[in-house]
């Protein structure tokens, strides 16, 4: 049974995989391959799963292939068969209010206008979940949002996304050995 979920949003398909959106799925991989991980194959609940262990806790990861608006169907049925509380479901997901290569740790809130934390929030029924929140910058012309989050980035914003991706292991270890309020004085004090 694991004590923890760690849900990395983003959308199935290849015509994505290199999309603002998706940023989630490459921390996936670098966290898979930091804990020298294999990558995640199994499908369960609506999701790619491997229950693995990390800094001795035992961890559910997950990349739901349900597409991002509707992340919380799989979500909730994890949650739900395992009986977790949200406060033990961590999100990594792209977040355009920040900028590129900046990393925010948040124990809970609004969803900020990303629908697949809106969908979470209405199948949990609640917003206390923590997060891990990377930037991807937002668009500064006329670009509408849905166009912008399935496009890939520019080289400058990737190589700014990629800095900030290489920090996601390095976070949820601090989640899971030092405890939420540690990992966020550490990593968001240091400006993501």
């Amino acid at each position: 049974m694991p004590e923890w979920i760690i849900a990395f949003l983003g959308n199935p398909g290849n015509k994505y995989a290199d999309s603002r959106h998706n940023t989630a799925w490459l921390a996936c991989d670098k966290v898979e391959d930091a804990w020298e991980l294999r990558r995640i194959q199994r499908l369960k609940f609506k999701s790619l799963t491997d229950s693995v262990k990390l800094e001795g806790k035992r961890v559910l990861l997950m990349k739901p292939q349900t597409f991002m608006n509707n992340s919380g169907e799989a979500i909730h049925e994890a949650a739900a068969f395992y009986k977790l509380p949200p406060e033990r479901i961590l999100i990594v997901f792209d977040d355009m209010a920040i900028p590129p290569g900046t990393l925010r740790i948040k124990r809970g809130g609004s969803h900020g206008g990303h629908n697949g934390i809106r969908n979470i929030i209405d199948h949990l029924h609640t917003d206390t979940f923590p997060r891990v929140k990377i930037g991807v910058g937002s668009p500064t012309d006329n670009t509408e949002i849905i166009d912008w989050v399935l496009a890939a980035p520019n080289k400058t914003d990737r190589a700014l996304i990629a800095e900030a991706i290489d920090k996601v292991p390095g976070a949820l270890k601090s989640i899971l050995t030092d405890g939420l309020d540690a990992a966020m004085n550490k990593f968001n004090a240091a400006g993501g």
